[in-house]
C-alpha cells in the first residue's frame, strides 16, 4: 500500500479543527499521515493539534510557523518536511474538511492505477447525483476564476482551487516547493506555472498529460472560511503577477 501523507495548513482552527472526524479516519485507514502546519495561530490551535499527534503519533505530526505566512507558504513548508520521510505520494487538504477525508482513498487509487498521472487535483463539478453545495456568489466568483486561470495558463483546467490535491514524489516535487510563493492564496496556479516552466521546451510530460482532475462526490462550504469576496478580486491581479514571472 502506498504510503501517503497529507498536510493540513492551519491557521486559528482552534474551534473549527474536526478532529474526531480525523481520529476516526486513521483508525480505519492504513498508509495515510497526517502532517499539521500551526501558520503562527493566536489562539488555541497548537494545543489541539500537538494533542492530537499525542493520541496517534504514528498517523499525526506537527510543524510550526512561528508567525502567520499565509496557506501556500504553509502547505509549501510542510511539503518540504514531508519530502524527507520519502513517501510515495503527498498531498494538502484544507482543515475545515470541505471535502471529506474519504476522498483521499479515491486520489490515491487514482495514482496507483495510473502511473502516467503525477497530480490528482480535486474538482468541484455540479452535477447531478453529487453533494457539491457552495454558495452561490462564491460559486460564481470561482467559475470565473477558474475560466480566467485556464486561459493564462492555456491549460484546460476546470478548478484551480479546490483545497485536495494529492502528488506523486517525483525527483521534480522539491523542486515546485523551493522557493516562496508570489501570492498567499492561489499558489495553486503558481505551482502549475513552476511546472510548466520546468518542462517548457522539453520532451518530458507536459502539465496537460500529467494532471487529472477528479470530480467529488461531496464538498462544502463551512463556517469561518478565511476567503472573502474581495480575495478573488485580489487573486485575479496575483494570477498576472504569476503569468509575468514564469512566462
Amino acid at each position: 500500500m502506498s504510503d501517503t501523507v497529507i498536510v493540513v495548513p492551519c491557521y486559528n482552527e482552534a474551534e473549527r479543527l474536526p478532529v474526531q472526524a480525523f481520529r476516526e479516519f486513521v483508525r480505519r485507514t492504513h498508509g495515510i499521515r497526517f502532517l499539521f502546519v500551526d501558520d503562527g495561530s493566536t489562539d488555541a490551535t497548537a494545543g489541539v493539534l500537538h494533542a492530537l499527534k499525542a493520541s496517534a503519533p504514528d498517523c499525526f505530526d506537527v510543524h510550526t510557523l512561528a508567525v502567520n505566512a499565509g496557506k501556500g507558504e504553509a502547505v509549501r513548508h510542510g511539503f518540504l518536511a514531508a519530502l524527507e520521510s520519502d513517501p510515495d505520494y503527498i498531498g494538502f487538504w484544507d482543515a475545515d474538511l470541505a471535502t471529506p477525508l474519504d476522498a483521499i482513498r479515491e486520489f490515491r487509487g487514482v495514482l496507483d492505477g495510473r502511473p502516467d498521472v503525477e497530480m490528482a487535483f480535486g474538482a468541484r463539478v455540479r452535477l447531478l447525483g453529487r453533494a457539491i453545495r457552495r454558495n452561490r456568489l462564491r460559486h460564481l466568483l470561482g467559475r470565473l476564476f477558474a475560466v480566467t486561470a485556464s486561459l493564462f495558463l492555456r491549460v484546460d483546467i476546470y478548478d484551480t482551487q479546490c483545497g485536495a490535491k494529492l502528488f506523486r514524489a517525483t525527483p521534480d516535487l522539491p523542486l515546485l516547493f523551493q522557493e516562496p510563493f508570489a501570492t498567499r492564496w492561489i499558489f495553486d496556479v503558481e505551482i502549475i506555472a513552476r511546472l510548466m516552466r520546468a518542462r517548457s521546451g522539453t520532451a518530458r510530460p507536459q502539465v496537460r498529460d500529467i494532471l487529472y482532475e477528479v470530480p467529488l462526490s461531496e464538498w462544502r462550504d463551512t463556517a469561518g472560511s478565511k476567503i472573502r469576496v474581495r480575495d478573488f478580486v485580489i487573486a485575479i491581479f496575483g494570477m498576472i503577477d504569476i503569468i509575468r514571472k514564469y512566462r
